[in-house]
């Protein structure tokens, strides 16, 4: 297990919001940040990627075997459909004494095959489960590791400004609490799209949002709360709706079925495949508004007591 003092050189394998937020922030704090991700390779979106890469101060690298080469420290933040994958083919290229930390949101049983592929070259595995959103926190998010190494690693990544704290050392029990977050936070994500959506198709919602800050004041429901649950759907609805499917994973391997996460899936995934369908794309750089995507994605139809 590497100290403190020998993490320089971090391999961040996905470089989305929360890889791109982690690689920035560590470059920043002066580590050698090496980054890797599929779109690299994409004609479409390579130079994109690669003014992205220049920008937070970071390598990018040819290919995931460059970017894993030296690293001391290996950080996966791909979807949830793609942390198989690239755990199976890291597993042939880390070698002992490597770390990785995976901060993909997937279930359990996936983390523990994860693990399988990762360690058979003598590397070290380590789950994460972030248990906030990444933007509002940065580097400081929260996050609960687990299995066998997961003590040791707690105090490395606290020292290099990584808000970790140890769980267990045992693989599965981490991941278990993020899976079971999203039941909720992910839920009340779909609640809200379908509540509000419909009740602004009634000329109700004002009503509706009233009512809500009555039952759970201090919310914000009256004021960012809708606007920001709303976002989280629209700019990555189809990533938290396989992430949902983990979920479903995970309860269904205790017992339970997984009545909402199944529904919440199909919410997320179906507001992200309207505003395909209509054409209405995400803007993170400009003022969101949930009652215009509202009256965007969804068909006029009579309001109640219209008379028309």
């Amino acid at each position: 297990m590497p100290s403190a003092n020998t993490i320089h050189r971090v391999a961040i394998v996905g470089f989305g919001e929360a890889g791109g937020i982690f690689a920035k922030d560590l470059a920043v704090a002066g580590m050698d940040v090496v980054v890797f991700d599929i779109l690299f390779n994409s004609s479409r979106q390579r130079k994109r990627m690669l003014n992205k890469a220049q920008a937070c101060g970071v390598t990018a690298a040819r290919s995931l075997k460059d970017c894993l080469n030296k690293a001391e420290l290996v950080i996966s933040a791909v979807t949830a459909s793609s942390a198989l994958e690239v755990a199976k083919e890291a597993g042939t290229i880390l070698g002992v004494g490597q770390l990785f930390l995976d901060i993909n949101s997937v279930s359990p049983a996936t983390k523990c095959t994860a693990a399988s592929y990762v360690v058979r070259k003598g590397a070290r595995f380590v789950e994460a489960a972030v248990i906030s959103a990444v933007p509002k926190q940065r580097l400081q998010v929260p996050m609960l590791l687990g299995g066998p190494h997961a003590f040791e690693t707690a105090e490395c990544l606290q020292r290099i400004g990584m808000n970790a704290t140890p769980l267990s050392d045992q693989l599965g029990i981490a991941s278990a609490v993020k899976m079971c977050r999203s039941v909720i936070i992910k839920g009340l994500e779909a609640l809200v799209v379908e509540s509000l959506f419909a009740a602004r198709m009634y000329g109700a919602e004002d009503k509706v949002l009233e009512s809500l800050a009555a039952s759970f004041p201090g919310m914000g429901w009256k004021d960012h709360l809708p606007d920001y649950l709303i976002s989280r759907v629209a700019e990555h609805g189809r990533r938290r709706a396989v992430e949902m499917r983990e979920v479903a994973q995970t309860l269904q391997h205790v017992g339970i079925e997984p009545m909402m996460a199944l529904a919440t899936s199909q919410r997320q995934k179906q507001l992200v495949g309207e505003m395909a369908k209509r054409r209405v794309a995400f803007d993170s750089a400009a003022q969101f508004s949930w009652r215009s995507l509202g009256d965007a994605v969804v068909r006029p139809r009579r309001r109640s007591g219209s008379g028309k």
